[in-house]
């Protein structure tokens, strides 16, 4: 097993995050409604949303690609919350949360005009975040040139039915401490 620090960068078109509209290469989202009543209230996911891309990860002047796969899923991951936003009774949904939740068919307002209590997280990693990749590591050869790569190789990360990617943007001392 072989751990990776360095910057994220995209093999291709960037995502681009639902709320922060950050360029990325991997974003998770949560929409969560809170039911019941005050004794016995517990929050329902609405939306759990996770898109993630090949990408490379950049130390220094090594170049260094990453292969996750969504289904099956081959990796597992850690991401710090960058964006969070909620709305309640007593607290109007932002223009730029109600876009979101119209986006997803979700009202902010229930049965009589009352708000209802939404909360909206978001975990990216941004383009040019530094982040920690472990997996197997592995030469492969490129079918086609990558910009300002002059080599015919590349080092590669990998998972296998036994040990799946792990990717994390946690800063590298949180890294160190929980080892």
């Amino acid at each position: 097993m072989t751990k990776i620090t360095g910057k994220a960068q995209t093999i291709k078109e960037p995502l681009i995050a639902p709320y922060s509209r950050r360029n990325c290469v991997f974003f998770t989202i949560k929409i969560e409604q809170e039911n019941g009543d005050d004794e016995n209230s517990y929050w329902e996911t609405l939306v759990y949303e996770e898109k993630i891309q090949s990408f490379m990860i950049k130390n220094n002047e090594d170049l260094i690609m990453v292969n996750p796969i969504q289904n099956p899923k081959n990796y597992k991951s850690h991401l710090v919350v960058d964006s969070k936003v909620s709305s309640g009774t007593f607290n109007n949904p932002s223009p730029k949360f109600e876009a979101l939740l119209k986006q997803y068919d979700i009202k902010s307002t229930g049965l009589f005009g009352f708000n209802k209590s939404l909360r909206y997280t978001e975990a990216i990693i941004e383009l040019g975040e530094e982040i920690t990749v472990a997996g197997i590591c592995e030469w492969k050869s490129l079918d086609k040139p990558i910009p300002g790569y002059s080599y015919s190789k590349i080092a590669s990360l990998k998972s296998n039915q036994k040990q799946k990617l792990i990717i994390t943007d946690l800063p590298k001392e949180r890294i160190i401490r929980k080892s």
